[in-house]
């Protein structure tokens, strides 16, 4: 029964001043955001609220469910992805999200990226239990039906295009494999691979940008002059989100004195806002609230539990980290600006949902008890 389990304080205690940042910060940010969206710091408590009902469901139904009936969700998820680009209606040049009148929007790749943790993490489970001490030609095998299994959500993310998304697929897919064991030269030859590659496009890129809209298209260019923008700090909206920060000092602007407008303010620049209202040492507390939370995760790892768990929470660790890192950094300057929202704090229905069930599978392996099981 739920109500005799003992649950974690050291998830549950951040999670809910996660909740109440966002809350307060998303009111700060309303300011500057369209009339036309509604009361967002309202949707936003009924996003909380659902991710909650989200989280008992699978407290209730445990993570073997997720684990077995994985394929199924996988091929749900990518056929979610393939119905946007053939009915989505286009939002700012992006087919990202399916509107639902009344409710909001549904974005898919925001599940995909749990789905994708959940299926490597069962595929890097089944090829341990299978292959003991795998030989390179069973090692190869593996890893092209693993990146086969990321390739297929990439592309069809990638056509929507969200390229920010696609970036957390593959930080994922990497985060994982480094604890699945495999040698390490798979990972230098990918690296050289890799190099190659993006190399050749950035050269063509650079000094060849005729030859590079001929092969790839004006789309992609113009996704890599948005990515490159940031090297100069042009931009009305790292400007101004720079501007509010630099000017907040130690204490900031105080609460709901947000002193200058910035596009996405309650979503991808939310940091901004909050760094503003703030200050240094209020941003300092966040930051160091979110490396606990991080921590806890991470101490889970090291807890009695079967392979397929670690593996999960490592993917977790690998996604949650970087979008943190990114999103935090791109609000500063030092990263490009992405698109990547601040898990827990950034305004958002889907997003928000795909993190409590999140929530939800970390709870779950905190509660377990060792058992082993094979994945069919």
């Amino acid at each position: 029964m739920l109500n005799k389990r003992k649950f974690d304080l050291g998830i549950l205690i951040p999670l809910l001043c996660f909740a109440v940042i966002s809350l307060i910060t998303i009111y700060s940010a309303s300011t500057y955001i369209s009339a036309t969206l509604g009361n967002l710091v309202f949707k936003q408590v009924l996003w909380y609220v659902a991710g909650m009902i989200f989280v008992m469901f699978l407290l209730r139904f445990k993570n073997d469910y997720l684990y077995k009936n994985i394929w199924l969700f996988y091929g749900i998820c990518n056929l979610l992805l393939l119905l946007l680009l053939l009915f989505a209606p286009a939002i700012n040049n992006s087919k990202c999200w399916f509107v639902i009148p009344g409710i909001g929007s549904f974005q898919p790749s925001e599940f995909m990226k749990i789905i994708l943790i959940l299926t490597l993490g069962v595929m890097i489970h089944n090829f341990k239990i299978k292959y003991a001490n795998p030989s390179m030609k069973e090692e190869f095998v593996f890893l092209v039906k693993s990146f086969l299994v990321v390739l297929l959500p990439s592309v069809l993310t990638f056509l929507e295009p969200d390229t920010g998304v696609v970036i957390i697929y593959l930080v994922i897919y990497v985060s994982m494999l480094f604890l699945s064991g495999i040698r390490a030269r798979w990972f230098l030859i990918a690296f050289f691979i890799l190099a190659l590659l993006l190399g050749g496009t950035l050269g063509l890129y650079f000094f060849e940008k005729d030859i590079f809209i001929r092969l790839f298209g004006t789309d992609l260019f113009y996704r890599l002059d948005r990515i490159f923008a940031w090297k100069s700090g042009s931009g009305l909206q790292l400007e101004n989100a720079m501007a509010a920060i630099g000017s907040a000092g130690a204490l900031g602007h105080g609460f709901n004195q947000t002193p200058i407008y910035f596009p996405e303010s309650g979503t991808d620049f939310i940091f901004a806002v909050f760094a503003s209202n703030f200050g240094f040492i209020g941003s300092l507390a966040l930051i160091l609230l979110i490396a606990y939370f991080d921590l806890k995760v991470l101490s889970l790892t090291k807890k009695k539990i079967i392979d397929t768990d670690k593996y999960v929470l490592v993917g977790i660790l690998g996604m949650l980290v970087f979008q943190q890192v990114q999103n935090i950094g791109m609000t500063v300057g030092i990263f490009p600006i992405t698109g990547i929202t601040l898990p827990f704090i950034s305004y958002g229905g889907s997003s928000l949902l795909s993190y409590m069930v999140i929530v939800g599978i970390i709870l779950n392996i905190s509660l377990e008890r060792p058992h082993h099981y094979r994945h069919k």
